[in-house]
Order: C-alpha cells, then sequence, then structure tokens
C-alpha cells in the first residue's frame, strides 16, 4: 500500500525526491495557465463562461449569483448542518478574533516617537474549491478573518454546480458571513478573473484560497503579473504523520485516509519509529479503504505517498523539518519534548486524540496552509493575512536635535546631500 523506506538509507537525492511533490518539470501545467490567464485577460466573461461549459459541464447566462439565489440555496439545508456550520463560525471567529492587536507607541530616543497601525485591505478575493468536492469550510476560514480584518470588499468566486447554482452549505456560509453575491468561476480562471477583473468580476487586491496545481501555478503567475498578491502557495492537500509504538494503527490509517481522499495529487506520509506499527497501519488502511465512497482518489494519493521507517524521534524530526508539511500529527503518547523540536509546519495536531479533520472544520484554527514545502517560509492564513501595517513616525523639536546630528553623519557618507539638507535646514531654522 504505502513504500516504505528507511531514513538512514536516504542519500541526496532520493532525500530531495521524497520531500519534493507537486512539481511541473516539463512546465506543462504553467503553459496551460499561462494560456488560460491570457484568455481570461483579452475574453473576460465570455472566456469564463466558456471554461465553464468546458470543464463543468455547465451553460451559463450570469457568472453571478445574488442574495435572493443565495438564500434560496441556502435554505435547502437542514438545520442539524446549519447548526454544525454555525459551531464551526462561532469557533474559528473566536480563535481569529484576538489576532487584531494595537501595537505599542516606541520612542527610540527622546523626541522620536515610532509606530505600526494596520490597516485592512481593501478588496480581497476569496477562491473556495469546488470539483469532486465542496468545500463551505473554506470559506469560512477565508471569510470570517477578512470581515474581522475589516476589508471593504470580498469577491467570493466558486466553481458552479451542475444545476448552475452554488452548494446549500456554501451558500449558508455566504450569509453567515453578510456576504450577497458569489461569482460563478473555478480553476486557474478564476483566480485570472480576480486578478485582472472582468465587466462581472471585480479585479482585487490580494487572492485567497487553496486549489489544485493549476489554481496554485494560477496564483504565482497573477502574482508576478499583475498588481495582485497573494496569501501563499496552497495547492494538494498533505500529512505527515509521527507515530511510534504508542500510536493506535486504526487512528494513523485514518488521518492518513482524511488527506489521501482530498484528491489523487494529495500526499499522506507516515514517518515511525515503529516498523510492527507500520504494518499494522498498512492493514488498516486496506480495511478502512472499503468503507470509503472516495476510495479510487484514496488509493490514487497512497500510490504517490509513503512511510519511512527512522530509528529514533531524532531522525523523524529531522525528517519532518525537511518535508515541511502542510499538517503535522504528533500522535505518539510523548509529544510534549517534541514541540520544541518543529521548525516548518503549516498546522500541528497533537496526541492521540487530536485529528487533523478537527482543524479542517471546526477546532478554530485557519485550515488554508502553506503547501508542497512552502511551511519552510510562509505562515497559514491569519487576520494579519487581510491587513497591512503601516508604520508611522513623529519627530518634535528635542528629537530633531538628538537625532538630526546622526542622519546628516550617514547622509553624508552615503553621498546624498539632499537627505542630509533636509536634516539642516530645519535645525538651523527650526
Amino acid at each position: 500500500m504505502l513504500t516504505t523506506y528507511r531514513y538512514r538509507q536516504l542519500h541526496g537525492e532520493l532525500l530531495e525526491q521524497l520531500v519534493t511533490r507537486n512539481a511541473d518539470p516539463n512546465r506543462d501545467i504553467e503553459e496551460s495557465v499561462r494560456q488560460i490567464i491570457a484568455e481570461v485577460r483579452g475574453r473576460g466573461d465570455d472566456a469564463l463562461r466558456a471554461y465553464a461549459a468546458r470543464f463543468d459541464g455547465v451553460t451559463l447566462t450570469s457568472l453571478v449569483l445574488d442574495a435572493e439565489a443565495i438564500a434560496t440555496s441556502a435554505a435547502s439545508i437542514g438545520r442539524t448542518q446549519q447548526r454544525a456550520l454555525e459551531i464551526a463560525f462561532a469557533n474559528i471567529h473566536r480563535f481569529h478574533s484576538v489576532q487584531l492587536k494595537k501595537e505599542r507607541t516606541v520612542e527610540t530616543m527622546p523626541g522620536v516617537t515610532c509606530w505600526r497601525e494596520p490597516r485592512p485591505i481593501e478588496k480581497v478575493g476569496l477562491y473556495i474549491p469546488g470539483g469532486s468536492a465542496v468545500l463551505p469550510s473554506t470559506l469560512l476560514m477565508l471569510g470570517i478573518p477578512a470581515r474581522i480584518a475589516g476589508c471593504k470588499e470580498i469577491v467570493v468566486c466558486s466553481p458552479p454546480q451542475a444545476d448552475g447554482k452554488i452548494n446549500g452549505y456554501l451558500a449558508y456560509c455566504l450569509q453567515l458571513l453578510k456576504i450577497d453575491r458569489v461569482y460563478l468561476a473555478g480553476g486557474a480562471q478564476a483566480v485570472a478573473a480576480m486578478a485582472y477583473g472582468t465587466a462581472s468580476i471585480p479585479k482585487v487586491d490580494k487572492i485567497f484560497g487553496p486549489g489544485n496545481q493549476y489554481v496554485t501555478m494560477a496564483k504565482n503567475l497573477a502574482q508576478g503579473m499583475s498588481h495582485v498578491s497573494i496569501d501563499m502557495p496552497a495547492g494538494p492537500s498533505e500529512v505527515l504523520v509521527v507515530a511510534d509504538s504508542s500510536s493506535n494503527p486504526g487512528y494513523v490509517a485514518a488521518d492518513l485516509l482524511a488527506q489521501a481522499e482530498h484528491g489523487p495529487d494529495s500526499q499522506a506520509i507516515l514517518v515511525s519509529t515503529d516498523q510492527t506499527l507500520v504494518e499494522q497501519v498498512q492493514d488498516a488502511l486496506q480495511d478502512q479503504l472499503q468503507q470509503l465512497p472516495r476510495a479510487d482518489i484514496a488509493k490514487k494519493a497512497l500510490a504517490n505517498s509513503y512511510a519511512l521507517i527512522c530509528d529514533n524521534m531524532e531522525e523523524a524530526m529531522t525528517f519532518s523539518n525537511q518535508y515541511a508539511p502542510e499538517h503535522l500529527i504528533i500522535e505518539v503518547d510523548d509529544w510534549q519534548p517534541l514541540i520544541r523540536k518543529i521548525t516548518n509546519a503549516g498546522s500541528v495536531f497533537l496526541g492521540h486524540l487530536t485529528p487533523e479533520s478537527a482543524g479542517d472544520y471546526a477546532s478554530g484554527t485557519n485550515h488554508t496552509l502553506p503547501t508542497s514545502g512552502y511551511a519552510r517560509s510562509y505562515s497559514g492564513v491569519s487576520v494579519d493575512s487581510f491587513v497591512k501595517k503601516i508604520t508611522f513616525q513623529r519627530i518634535d523639536a528635542a528629537g530633531l536635535e538628538n537625532i538630526g546630528p546622526t542622519v546628516e553623519v550617514l547622509a553624508e557618507l552615503e553621498g546624498l546631500q539632499a537627505h542630509k539638507n533636509a536634516v539642516s535646514v530645519r535645525l538651523r531654522n527650526p
């Protein structure tokens, strides 16, 4: 089921191969996405309708669903599902609401005062994947911090369903977020629309949301080709589970399959210090696969995944940091000492009773996280992602006397006389 390796046998090339995922060595994906972006830039809404017919099998007369259409879709779901979404909304809001904090004003020297103030990004675009699984939880994960940050315009794009509408769960989340319209566009073409704007879809300042390799490539290209920025490279989902002899093989298998069912390009990695545990997990995977509606998808993802046997936890954590997983599950009894060893991970789940799916939906943390090794340098989405922080400073007469001579010297040694003069004229004529 899972190809098994031993950590001590890994050499440079094999190690690089194991930690690399979702590569595009022949640039086939890049070329396809460039063509899609060019088509959307050139033909706008017509291109989006054509792609909806081609990829989603839907003929659209309008790319926009208004508040009335959203309300109709939202009314189609049951009260049990509504309540689950409300609880998730409350927990996610509670966790993120403490992230918007006022910073202290600092007097760097007498009379010189500096501080920072956050300002919301005015127009943000949220991409909510559709495809084989509709993800209302992603809308909550992106929409809630956007609302807390105070973004003035929130543009939501999601692929249309077969009836040309949106899923009722997605619609209910839109109502919870007080968003009164959604745009029916998916994939790389939705990213292009938000990056450049069309007659129907507004251009935004920053694009958020996970997706497949095409969506991730579109975000990366849009950031370089337009004035839009992105949250992070957030592509196909992945998990790395650290386990030992104390681990429950059934729990471990369930956590691996929870990621594998996302899509055939997902990855589920098992790192263990116990070979017997690995063998037991392999058996559990076989048993649990038979019960999954998305077993075919999960099998393809597992074929792209592997198990790694380490001699000790030091090796296990070293490899985890080299892989830099989107989701890291430390499924062992003695997890506390391992926290300080974690340097690269998107989100971490500790102990036997903390499945990653809790974070996906309702514990409160954000599930929009860096993938493909980008956890080495990116954080997951937070309220900070939806604001920029502007620095302010104010110098009074005493402050100018204190700092002025230093600025004059530094400007002069860099040969920038006008910089020096901007201080000198004030010192001469306060």
